[in-house]
């Protein structure tokens, strides 16, 4: 009999989806593309919607239970065949590219420990013999998935934890380095060149790749015990999420000046560790950064796997991804999600592209799917509260307070 995620378990899971390898590089990451105001800023819109994409999945979580699979049901059910078609497609490939992001950058990290000036083996995580390190990670995830999803969530709630003991860390060390007078220097970013609401759109692409995995819980929640336990995790993990990113970013400013810290290395954490630690300060954060990924990516194995099984199941995706092992595990489409990911990672030895490439294209390609979720919401929302009877002005006005309502039934 297949054993069933907690809510423990599913809030780790989409904590640890999140909390992947941007978290280590977000410091030179902003940066090097704002100053704190435009930060502060960037980081309340970025919030802020993704408070309300959590808040949307744990409301159609609660008022649309039947729909198991989130991201590509919703749109199914919401739009049609075509549009849960797409999503399906769109949000697996997104995954996929994922994947291949955190085994680049798992490899990146280990070069602070292999690699010299006069010698390469890593690099930035895109030669031969990070390759072929990767490729033997992703078969022994792969392996680790198809023993049983729920033995995976467990070893990935342990690896949530691991993570975040070198970021608590940070945080209590640069609380403690703290200046505010370096913090507030160039606040608005001039020395930049670049208008306030430029420096903004430059870091929603970044706050929008660190939030990517927010719809973990949902993803698997046919594997949840208990349905309302999906958008509980989901609420609870974004909220901590945006705590550690909001310390990271901000505190690191009153650490090193802005412009010495988008001249860092990444993961730039690791360089501001070193000024508070010492000499293995970078080691802290590198070994954090590797336990991380891994967790990241376990997460993302388990979610990408998912998607093409229930899109199976509901007939977007040929029958026979749908077949499962004999521990429940969707074995055909782990087999497709990381087959994919192998050829990804030759064509990364290949072409020599490096994390922040992946980082783009993942972020640009999750937007329709996250789109088609609010979407569906406002259309469930209309359809209860009978909006056609109402003049055309009047729509969007019953709509808020549709969705208020339904937060005060559900949630409160």
């Amino acid at each position: 009999m297949e054993k069933k995620l907690g809510l423990s378990a599913l809030t780790a899971l989409v904590l640890s989806s999140m909390l992947g390898a941007g978290v280590f590089s977000l410091p030179q990451n902003m940066a090097a593309v704002a100053g704190p105001a435009a930060l502060l800023i960037g980081w309340l819109i970025t919030g802020v919607g993704i408070l309300f994409l959590s808040l949307a999945m744990l409301l159609l979580t609660r008022i649309k239970p039947e729909l198991d699979g989130g991201i590509f049901t919703y749109a199914r059910a919401g739009f049609g065949e075509l549009m849960g078609f797409c999503s399906a497609w769109g949000y697996w490939l997104c995954a996929v590219i994922a994947n291949v992001s955190y085994l680049v950058i798992v490899f990146s990290a280990l070069s602070f420990f292999t690699d010299t000036p006069d010698r390469t083996i890593f690099g930035d995580g895109n030669t031969w013999q990070a390759m072929l390190g990767a490729s033997v990670l992703l078969w022994l995830v792969h392996w680790l998935v198809l023993r049983g999803v729920q033995t995976a969530a467990s070893i990935n709630m342990l690896a949530t934890l691991g993570k975040l003991v070198p970021l608590l860390l940070f945080v209590v060390l640069a609380v403690m380095a703290f200046n505010y007078d370096r913090f507030r220097f160039d606040f608005s970013g001039v020395t930049l060149g670049q208008p306030l609401w430029e420096q903004i759109k430059q870091t929603m692409l970044i706050t929008l790749w660190v939030f990517i995995g927010v719809e973990g819980a949902v993803v698997v929640s046919a594997r949840a015990r208990h349905k309302k336990d999906v958008g509980r995790a989901t609420l609870l993990a974004v909220l901590a999420a945006l705590l550690v990113y909001l310390l990271v970013t901000l505190l690191s400013l009153g650490v090193v000046p802005r412009a010495e810290l988008a001249e860092m290395r990444n993961p730039s954490m690791a360089g501001l560790m070193t000024r508070l630690l010492g000499n293995w300060g970078d080691a802290v954060i590198a070994i954090g950064l590797i336990i991380s990924v891994c967790g990241a990516y376990l997460s993302w194995t388990i979610m990408a796997a998912e998607v093409p099984f229930i899109a199976a199941q509901q007939g977007a995706f040929p029958r026979s991804i749908a077949r499962q092992n004999a521990r429940n595990a969707p074995s055909a489409s782990l087999w497709l999600t990381n087959g994919s990911v192998q050829v990804c990672l030759i064509l990364i030895a290949l072409t020599h592209a490096d994390y922040n490439t992946l980082l783009t294209i993942a972020s640009e390609m999750i937007l329709v799917p996250y789109l088609l979720v609010g979407l569906y919401l406002i259309k469930v929302v209309r359809e209860n509260s009978n909006l056609s009877r109402w003049p055309l002005a009047w729509g969007p006005a019953f709509t808020v307070s549709g969705c208020f309502t339904l937060l005060a039934r559900y949630i409160f």
